[in-house]
């Protein structure tokens, strides 16, 4: 299936956005350290990049978004930014990857895309920390569990409990990116007048 070049635009345009709020909200997140920055950033992009799949719901357009917002955070200020490209791209294919066994985009399809992405947020640095920084799984495990029994008012003995209400948090997140993106997905057709095309 190809994408015609009216398609192209606009997955250009969805990809973009996504982009743009990961260079500008991304480095201001990180500047004021704020908890689950990451979590924030992807409620943003993915919902960005599903509506875009509704506008569009043809195999390989998720990935299309998600590439050109990868390649935009190359322009991000600071820091290393080869882990969230990574972070970026993987939420990118793990929606790719439902939504296209669920077939056009549904409601149930957006939903279960979007948790399922935004949970990649939360294993991501157990996958990426080890390959691009070298450190261990214990040392990532440490720091995930030191920052969320701190954010949860949680001791770090309850380590386990923490790690679940972490996940639950990012499945929660990635549900309410799944409603929105149908909301407002369906909101911006009317609007513009256009029907998805497929």
């Amino acid at each position: 299936m190809k994408f015609s070049t009216r398609n192209l635009v606009t997955l250009a345009v969805f990809g973009t956005l996504w982009g743009i709020s990961e260079i500008t909200l991304g480095t201001l997140l990180k500047t004021l350290d704020i908890p689950l920055s990451g979590l924030l950033l992807s409620i943003i992009g993915l919902t960005i990049a599903l509506i875009g799949r509704i506008f569009v719901p043809m195999k390989g357009s998720t990935i299309f978004i998600g590439a050109i917002a990868m390649l935009l955070k190359l322009f991000s200020l600071g820091g290393v930014v080869l882990g969230p490209m990574l972070g970026i791209f993987g939420e990118a294919i793990i929606a790719e990857i439902l939504l296209s066994l669920t077939g056009k985009p549904r409601l149930g399809s957006l939903i279960l895309a979007g948790g399922l992405s935004t949970l990649w947020v939360l294993a991501q640095p157990f996958v990426t920390n080890p390959i691009l920084y070298g450190r261990s799984v214990l040392i990532v495990w440490e720091k995930v569990i030191n920052n969320g029994g701190k954010l949860l008012g949680l001791g770090t003995n309850v380590a386990f409990w923490i790690m679940g209400i972490l996940a639950l948090i990012h499945l929660a997140s990635g549900a309410v990116v799944g409603i929105l993106s149908w909301t407002l997905g369906g909101a911006l057709q009317k609007r513009v007048g256009i029907s998805a095309e497929g």
